[in-house]
């Protein structure tokens, strides 16, 4: 749980510009592969309930968490916006502001993923959809392309 709480002030520092270095030193002894592993677990619960769609980006970014490449604040970033949106709680009330309430979780996703779009490969996206394939089907897959048409 404290490396989840790390990784979101991370996130949080990071977008709001302040340093991170003393929260990065925190996460120099973490299993980042152990913790990838229960990020999965948790993207497939929230899977069932989010959809394809929402699912996606998640997915995008447990792969590159996955990745040897990736640095640790990418790691950090990473897994702070996947935990934050899937989490319970969140930082601006959804009873309390509607559409922001919405939104920061979205809003986290996105800018992790810019911060890390050169890698999503193409390998990448093809282990996205296969997982999402295994998850919601192949049908539901051509449903959502042909709607987005």
């Amino acid at each position: 749980m404290i490396i989840t709480i790390i990784c979101i002030t991370i996130l949080a520092y990071f977008i709001g510009g302040k340093d991170t270095e003393k929260q990065l030193d925190k996460l120099k002894d973490v299993d980042w592969k152990a913790k990838a592993n229960d990020v999965f677990g948790k993207i497939g619960n929230y899977a069932k309930k989010a959809g394809r769609v929402s699912t996606k980006p998640l997915l995008q970014l447990y792969y590159v968490l996955t990745m040897g490449e990736t640095t640790t604040l990418e790691k950090a970033l990473i897994v702070g916006a996947i935990l934050y949106t899937i989490m319970p709680f969140s930082l601006i009330s959804f009873k309390a502001h509607k559409i922001l309430g919405m939104l920061d979780e979205g809003l986290a996703v996105v800018y992790v993923v810019k911060k890390v779009q050169k890698k999503i490969t193409p390998e990448i996206d093809a282990k996205v959809e296969e997982t999402l394939n295994q998850w919601f089907g192949a049908e539901e897959a051509t449903q959502t392309a042909e709607s987005a048409e």
